[in-house]
């Protein structure tokens, strides 16, 4: 058999399954994975007491691009995430400028990224108050479903939806057989609690976190949940923050409901005491929350109670961030990281005694799985090539070896214990 690039000896995670093999690629696709396979003037790659994981699947990024190039573009940020062993990524439509929310902004949004992502790349289409009409096309272009704020989105251009919109929506995407993602806090609530705050003077990170309270992602999510009960649509949330609300949302999958949910990278690894030495990098909609928050979530991604961790890359340029020296609430909320979301789950395996085929699945293939993409996410013979290879070794984050377009984050100075050695999707070496 005549092959392309072969993997030789490295611990390969399988989904059901690690062990060390081979692995044989031809045309950017694996074609065979055995104990030992010859080479027959394949490129060779040597990988003896390395863990070779599926390339990482990033469901949740903001590139803004068009528009916002000067906070993440499409070069730095594909290039940002295969440093961090990623080979497929979903574009969120905002903060690029058009948003992704008819044909046009998407043809535009397709063109920049064939010529400028290193890795591979599906988009989401926006839900929003002016485009319901135009959802069927969009979904016949292919994205990969579509995403809707309940709550202030903070970016003018994409606008929320009242509750009338979003079931009038919700039916729409459920005819059409594709997915909502959903951004879920009240806006009634964090609104009312901030305004109040803003009155009283009362601006610090402190203050920020306490008027978006677990309480308006609980209600947001109930609501959603009731909405899907009655138009059918699948519903995906995005960047859970809360025990309560993940016990809700698998309560609602126990009783047959077609819904997902997503934490995030930074809500496993930090909470609001990252105020005190990472500023305004560690805001974040919803915010971090207290320490014993945050490990009940890490137990709850222990127990499987958590579909798949995504990085919610969400930057901006170092002047909106600046803000916060007047008033926290006005400084841009969005946390730098999409880099670490592989690193971190391998953290949190290590610590919990999580398999790597865990790994895999919160980091890959549940994701595929998720979106119906069929080419990857595992490491498995007629499947893409897409390989994270990695090496346990500790991997603290510096601004030197961050490959974000702007280099300040709440990563910084982590310690990790593994590090990212290269990135191939489908068969090319990309990091």
């Amino acid at each position: 058999m005549s092959i392309d690039l072969l993997l030789k000896g490295g611990t390969i995670v399988e989904p059901h399954q690690v062990s060390v093999c081979d692995v044989a690629v031809k045309d950017g696709v694996i074609v065979k994975i055995a104990p030992v396979i010859e080479n027959n003037g394949a490129h060779v790659i040597e990988l003896e007491g390395k863990i070779v994981l599926p390339g990482a699947i990033d469901a949740h990024v903001h590139f803004n691009e068009p528009g916002n190039v000067e906070w993440e573009g499409i070069a730095t940020g594909s290039r940002m995430l295969a440093a961090g062993g990623a080979t497929l990524y979903f574009d969120m439509p905002l903060n690029s400028n058009p948003p992704t929310i008819d044909i046009p902004s998407l043809q535009l949004k397709e063109e920049l990224a064939a010529k400028k992502s290193i890795i591979d790349y599906r988009f989401w289409g926006g839900l929003v108050p002016e485009n319901i009409d135009k959802l069927e096309q969009l979904a016949e272009r292919g994205v990969i479903g579509f995403k809707a704020f309940i709550s202030n989105s903070g970016f003018e251009p994409f606008q929320s939806v009242d509750n009338m919109e979003l079931l009038t929506g919700m039916k729409e995407i459920s005819r059409l057989g594709k997915i909502l993602a959903l951004h879920a806090e009240s806006d009634e609530m964090t609104s009312f609690l901030s305004q109040k705050k803003l009155e009283q003077g009362k601006l610090t990170p402190k203050d920020y976190c306490e008027s978006r309270p677990i309480a308006a992602e609980i209600e947001a999510v109930q609501r959603a949940l009731s909405y899907a009960e009655i138009t059918g649509c699948a519903l995906h949330f995005v960047h859970i923050s809360s025990p309560e609300a993940v016990n809700i949302i698998n309560e609602a999958k126990n009783r047959g409901l077609n819904v997902s949910l997503e934490t995030c990278a930074h809500y496993l690894l930090f909470n609001d005491e990252a105020f005190e030495s990472h500023g305004v990098y560690a805001k974040c909609a919803p915010p971090l929350r207290a320490p014993n928050v945050q490990r009940k979530l890490v137990e709850l991604v222990v127990e499987g109670k958590i579909d798949f961790i995504t990085s919610d890359h969400s930057p901006c340029s170092p002047d909106l961030k600046d803000l916060s020296k007047r008033n926290f609430f006005e400084a841009w909320g969005g946390i730098n990281g999409g880099q670490f979301t592989l690193l971190s789950v391998l953290e949190v395996a290590k610590e919990y005694q999580l398999s790597l085929t865990t790994v895999a699945k919160l980091t890959a293939e549940a994701p595929a799985e998720r979106f119906k993409i069929t080419n990857k996410g595992k490491i498995a013979v007629g499947f893409d090539a897409d390989f994270a290879i990695v090496e346990e070794a500790p991997f603290i984050v510096t601004k030197q070896n961050s490959y974000a377009k702007h280099k300040d984050s709440i990563y910084e100075n982590h310690e990790f214990k593994h590090r990212i050695l290269a990135t191939y999707c489908r068969g090319t070496q990309v990091f």
